[in-house]
This record gives structure tokens, sequence and C-alpha cells, in this order.
């Protein structure tokens, strides 16, 4: 996108006035999403995103600016107005740059742009379908079909000149269901770092629709659920979700460095049941979080937070890893050259553990089976949480039972991973948007089926 020379002149530019670091971020992407609703193709919408980020350091300080205009002399005027707001002084390191190829683990088969949209609207409809067609109880289908060809160019003053090229595809059904006037939603959503080869052999469109209606038609027909504290089985895939949010967060140096995370200052100490091991792995193959290089030229990498309980590493980049004299972990992440990065998830779960789910859900005399979890709110500095159950069923005497509506989960992050006491076999993730301060980012969460000994359950 912009070539090596010109980089090194921006470069130099941004640290003329006394910075010690110094870094480009240019990017081209192009966004293109389908929407059904009403039975019909509602809008085909393409978007280009397309400028550059220019962040400079000066010990603990640090100042980025952006702009639309990435020819040389555009690029000259941001880095100057990088370095003018950083302060007065003279340059103090030398320029040299060198073209780093990072490999590529996720490669594409079909680009998803040479695809004619009539191809990609019958995938739509595969789904969409399938999910009106389920029961009669269902009154409303909205679908969405997204591809993203997402294009990177970083060059910092670490001598780092990279490019990066991912692409990302996913459908989304949402399903209305209605019974004795009473509506409830459900939702799947599954995405790869993938062209369209994904509906080949990893995501099969009506299966989608199907799941997103049977949730939906299962919770229109629930009674209320009690509220109470309880054991609580958490299900597999999208599940990992309340890791992700009470605990992941915490665990950022975005929050870490400045003393905000409940677990700040804890390495090496027990913060977690023995039983849980949770990992942030940005190497997956084909994963929707995955990456090759980070948002700072860093590979990315498999980042054990938690071993057996005991907290081994954050998820660093290069600023915060100043202020905590940290090395960066291939975390460094934003939504576009706008954001500025910051340490991010890529793809966080907790490992598979030593309990088959059966004895998971037998264990409990009485509690829920969350089989799937909907969205949240957390305090990062607290650990606080609050997360909607979108599925969910009582467990009675050691069976599943009745399904039940509008429960919720609500603790303390380091408390609940202490009790989390059973971890099942069978690790599977789930796709979802994390948004911070660095914008809204592809990210994925995962578990596999989990109990946690008590937790308080809000219901009715």
């Amino acid at each position: 996108m912009i070539s090596r020379d010109v980089c090194a002149r921006v470069l130099a530019k941004a640290v003329s006035t006394g910075a010690d670091y110094a870094e480009i971020f240019a990017e081209y992407s192009v966004n293109h999403a389908i929407n059904m609703i009403s039975d019909k193709v509602d809008s085909i919408r393409d978007s280009v995103i397309a400028g550059a980020g220019i962040r400079v350091f000066k010990g603990l300080r640090s100042v980025s600016a952006s702009t639309v205009d990435t020819t040389e002399a555009g690029l000259l005027r941001c880095a100057e107005k990088a370095a003018d707001a950083l302060g007065q002084g003279s340059a103090q390191i030398a320029i040299d740059i060198r073209e780093r190829i990072p490999g590529d683990i996720h490669p594409v088969k079909t680009v998803p742009s040479s695809v004619p949209n009539s191809e990609k609207v019958k995938i739509l409809k595969d789904g969409y379908f399938a999910a009106k067609e389920h029961s009669d109880c269902i009154k409303q289908v909205s679908g969405t079909l997204l591809d993203v060809d997402h294009n990177i160019l970083i060059a910092s003053t670490d001598g780092i000149y990279a490019q990066d090229r991912q692409i990302r595809t996913r459908i989304s059904i949402s399903a209305v269901a209605e019974k004795n006037g009473e509506t409830q939603t459900g939702f799947f959503g599954p995405g790869r770092r993938m062209g369209m080869e994904m509906f080949e052999h990893e995501v099969d469109p009506k299966e989608v629709g199907r799941i997103a209606a049977e949730q939906a038609v299962v919770m229109a027909g629930a009674g209320y659920c009690p509220a109470g504290v309880m054991p609580v089985a958490i299900g597999n895939g999208f599940g990992g979700v309340i890791f992700h949010e009470a605990c992941g967060h915490s665990l950022e140096a975005s929050s870490v460095a400045y003393g905000l995370s409940q677990f700040a200052g804890k390495l090496g100490q027990q913060i977690a049941n023995p039983k849980v091991t949770a990992i942030d792995d940005g190497t997956i193959p084909h994963a929707w979080g995955s990456i090759n290089i980070d948002d700072e030229g860093t590979p990315a990498r498999r980042n054990v937070l938690i071993e057996n309980g005991v907290l081994k590493t954050y998820m660093v980049d290069k600023f915060n890893g100043r202020r905590m004299g940290a090395e960066p972990t291939g975390s460094a992440r934003r939504q576009s050259y706008a954001y500025t990065t910051t340490s991010r998830m890529t793809n966080t779960f907790i490992a598979e553990g030593p309990d088959s789910n059966d004895d998971i859900i037998s264990s409990m005399e009485y509690g829920l089976f969350a089989k799937a979890m909907g969205g949240g709110s957390v305090n990062p500095a607290t650990g606080e949480f609050n997360f909607a159950v979108a599925e969910g069923y009582m467990v009675r005497n050691g069976k599943i039972c009745e399904p039940v509506r509008g429960a919720s989960l609500v603790g303390k992050g380091s408390e609940v991973i202490m009790k989390i006491d059973m971890v099942g076999k069978k690790l599977d993730l789930g796709t979802g948007m994390c948004g911070a301060s660095s914008g809204s980012i592809p990210t994925t969460v995962g578990e596999p089926l989990i109990r946690v000994s008590s937790i308080t359950v809000g219901g009715r």
C-alpha cells in the first residue's frame, strides 16, 4: 500500500522532535454485507475504509494522529502533527526498516469479492428459510451474510515493515417466535477467517437457521427462571463469553498497566480453580479472531494466561508493556486506522478438563443449565458482571428438565473463576465482536461444558 522508502521518510518526520518510537498503521478494507428480512433481500452494502494512523512514543507519553490522505505529502503532514504534539526536541534514532513476510496459516480458497451476489444470496436464503420454516411459531426472521477483506501495513522504528491480508466470512440468523402472546428471539452467527469455502465444509447455512429458530421456539414456550444462588452448568462454545468478559478484559495490559484490574500484581498466584487453564491463541487456523501479525507488527502467538489455576501472563501491547516492563504478546489490536491500538483478545478460551459432560450434569441436584449465553456487561477493575442467559434449563436430580427464560448470571470474575470446579472435555468456539477503547474487533470465545459450584442467578 505504501512503499518502504516512503514509510522510512514518514517515520523520520514522526521522530523529528525527539520521539523514541514511531509507527505507521495503514489500512485498506472492503466490507460487503447482504441483509434479508420479510422474505426478501433488504439491502446489499459495500463500504471501504482506507487511511493511516501514525503514533509516536516518548517514554510513557503517546500521541496518535490519523489521515485519509495516504500520499507521501499527506502522511508527512500527519507525522508532523504527531511530532509537534509530542513536544520540541531533535531526532534521537535512525530509521532502518526491513520487510518481513509473516507466514499465513489461514489460506483462502475462494475470495468472497470474486463470488457473484446471486451465489451469496442463495446461501443466505438457505439459512433464512430454514429458520422461517422450522415452526409455525416463527413470526419473523432476519439474516446477514458478511465478508470482510481487511488489508493492513505496519512500519515502525523497531525495524518492522510488514503486511497482512485478513479475509473473514460470517452468516448470522435471528428468529422471533411467538407462543401464547409471548415472543422470544433466537440467534446464531458462526464466522471464520476463511473465504466462501467456509460453506463447503465448515458451516451449513440451513443448520444455522435451524439453531436460531429452535432457540426462539424453546424460549417462547418457557416459564421464568427462579432467582437464587445455585450451581450453574454453562454450555460450550459461546458460553466462553463469561470468561472473556468477566476475566479476559482484566488480563489485558490496558487495565493491568494502570492497576485497574482485579488481577493486577498477581502473576504466579493461584487465581482460579486448579482445573482451569485459560488461553488466548491468535494462531488457530481459520478461527474468527486469528491473526498472522497484530496491529503493531508483532507475530501472533499462543498465550497461556492461566495454567492449572495459576496466573502466568497478561496480554500486552507495546505502549502498556513499557509501563509494565513486559514484552508484547501479539495482542495489539484496533478496529481501524482511526483508533489507537491497545491490548485486546484474539481467540480466548478455557481449555478442556478432566470431567465428562454427563458427570457435570448428574452432579447437580438442583441448578441451572445455561446452554447458550447472551450479552452482558463487566467492570474490568472490579470484575463485577451481569450476563443474560439466551437459552436455559432447570436441572433437578441430575437431569436437564424444563426450559426457563429471563435468567441472568451475576457475580465477580475473580470469585466465579475460583468456583469453576468441573471442566468438561469437548471444547467448542463461538464467534463474536468485542468492543473496547480501540473499537470493535472480531474475537472468538470458547470453552467445554463447565460447572460453577455456586453463582447468583437472577430471575423471578
